[in-house]
């Protein structure tokens, strides 16, 4: 629609994204379910999580140039803070797509983003779970911790040790 102005409602732009960030879960699954039927689940998954650390950094990068991460609506029903300052998202659209596609094990790996986007951006700080969509709880909560000299390490090397960075994540996968 070169040359003409267009507007569009919230409800509008918010199915955009979903379905934006329905197409980026089932693309993180597909190459999941290739990566692990070919290497098996230890090293397919080491090898996803490695992926999701730059993914993360490179992310961070974007951002620091001011360029825009997570689009407002269609990602989550609800985000913010809650009164004890942790963070928290309902109704998280990718978790959506890997519980209809039975594979919040593989999908959970996903949100190993989460950490490494805030350590790409301050290595001494880790943003972790203690509850996650994608891994079968109601929804997501997160709190920011700090790392520890193993982590940061770990991190920058790109050590598969460091998908122990969560908890919760590590727990369920």
């Amino acid at each position: 629609m070169k040359g003409q102005e267009s507007t569009v409602t919230v409800r509008e732009a918010a199915a955009a994204a979903e379905g934006a960030m329905s197409r980026v879960a089932l693309l993180h699954l597909s190459f999941s379910r290739t990566i692990v039927d070919a290497l098996g689940e230890g090293r397919g998954k080491d090898l996803i999580v490695k992926a999701i650390m730059d993914y993360g950094q490179r992310i961070t990068e974007r951002v620091n140039q001011g360029k825009p991460d997570l689009p407002a609506f269609g990602v989550y029903e609800d985000s913010g803070q809650d009164e004890e300052g942790r963070y928290y998202a309902r109704g998280c659209t990718l978790a959506k797509v890997f519980k209809e596609h039975d594979a919040l094990d593989l999908g959970c790996l996903y949100c190993y983003v989460d950490a490494a986007k805030w350590m790409a951006k301050d290595a001494n700080a880790k943003m972790i779970h203690l509850t996650c969509e994608a891994c079968g709880d109601e929804n997501c909560t997160f709190d920011v911790v700090a790392t520890t000299e193993e982590e940061r390490r770990s991190f920058s090397e790109r050590d598969s040790e460091w998908r122990k960075i969560d908890p919760r994540l590590h727990e369920y996968e």
